[in-house]
């Protein structure tokens, strides 16, 4: 068998704007198996700034993979604790491989029968006028979750957008959550969460800077509306240390990002821990291409969650794979009679 990598840069139609800055581009790496003309294929969704495996060894440990292919999948995911993209585009990889399809990873109602996934809108961070014009966009689209992006522009003015919403959109009408990716301050966090519960927010995630546990599980013991971790799971690889972070935090949720904890097998040792400890959770990608992004929604459609899933990020690029992925009234939808466009794969993978 012969593993390639590929990198593959993914441009944002518009920029997206979060705590950590406005992204303007992707970097992944697409992995390639193939033997006798059969192939498979995966994506490696490093993230720059954010990965546990951002580090200056990374293209060397790709092609370490691609040297070593023969050891196997499990052997390779031992070897490749701290590499958690790697890991999760072996999975896809190898999943991938031994499918009748490429592409058709997990048999689920969702592959077999196009039943939706249901997802939250995504708001990206910016002023006012850009959020909410985004806002209406996504209501438009028949969204009932809605995700915003805060911590960037001035926390009234985002309490302000809150407040209109919920002025027009009960809770029971419009879902919301808001995610931090760690803006606020220790010192005045509380506060901050104090002054969204009026608004009837589902979640808050990570509102705090990761690897601060004891203010986060103050936080979470004192916060007025429920807190998600997302970074915070980041390089916790071994199941040991994640049940120490979930025993010390005691968070209300988890957000599960398989290029970044590891892949489906770490995810699912998540899950059980946080079902072990009654935390809730879902699934986020983590602006994989739709290679990713598909492998994502058939893993997630197996798991049995009724909550709005984070999976409506394909859109976003303008340069993605073309695919049977769309959105549409509030879902991630997977159309059986729309192929894949292979021509474009074949190009940057093979």
């Amino acid at each position: 068998m012969k593993a390639t990598f590929k990198k593959y840069l993914l441009q944002f139609k518009r920029p997206g704007g979060t705590s950590r800055g406005v992204l303007k581009t992707k970097e992944t790496w697409f992995l390639t198996l193939e033997n006798d003309g059969k192939i498979g294929v995966g994506e490696c969704g490093l993230f720059r700034g954010l990965s546990h495996d951002d580090v200056p060894g990374f293209e060397a440990k790709c092609q370490w993979v691609a040297d070593h292919i023969h050891l196997g999948l499990e052997r390779l995911l031992t070897e490749l604790m701290d590499f958690p993209s790697l890991q999760f585009g072996l999975e896809q990889a190898f999943l991938s491989f031994q499918s009748q399809h490429p592409f058709a990873l997990f048999d689920s109602p969702f592959l077999r029968e196009e039943a939706p996934i249901p997802i939250n809108g995504l708001i990206w961070m910016g002023d006012t006028g850009f959020m909410k014009s985004q806002i209406d966009e996504k209501l438009e689209q028949g969204f009932s979750c809605l995700k915003l992006k805060i911590g960037a522009i001035d926390f009234t003015e985002e309490l302000r957008l809150l407040e209109t919403l919920r002025n027009h959109f009960s809770p029971d009408e419009i879902e919301l959550r808001v995610d931090a990716n760690g803006a606020f301050a220790p010192e005045d966090a509380l506060d901050k969460l104090k002054g969204l519960a009026p608004y009837q927010i589902h979640s808050i995630e990570q509102p705090i800077k990761q690897g601060q546990w004891e203010l986060m599980r103050a936080l979470c013991e004192a916060s007025p509306l429920p807190i998600a971790l997302d970074e915070e799971l980041i390089g916790v690889t071994h199941v040991t240390k994640k049940e120490e972070l979930l025993q010390m935090i005691q968070p209300q949720y988890i957000i599960l990002k398989p290029s970044l904890v590891g892949g489906f097998g770490s995810g699912e040792e998540w899950i059980g821990l946080a079902e072990k400890y009654n935390i809730g959770w879902w699934v986020t990608s983590a602006l994989e291409s739709n290679i990713g992004l598909n492998a994502i929604a058939q893993w997630t459609a197996t798991l049995g969650s009724k909550m709005p899933q984070g999976l409506g990020t394909g859109a976003l690029f303008s340069n993605n794979i073309e695919s049977p992925l769309y959105v549409a009234q509030g879902g991630l939808h997977y159309d059986k009679s729309k192929k894949w466009n292979m021509e474009p794969i074949n190009e940057i993978c093979i």
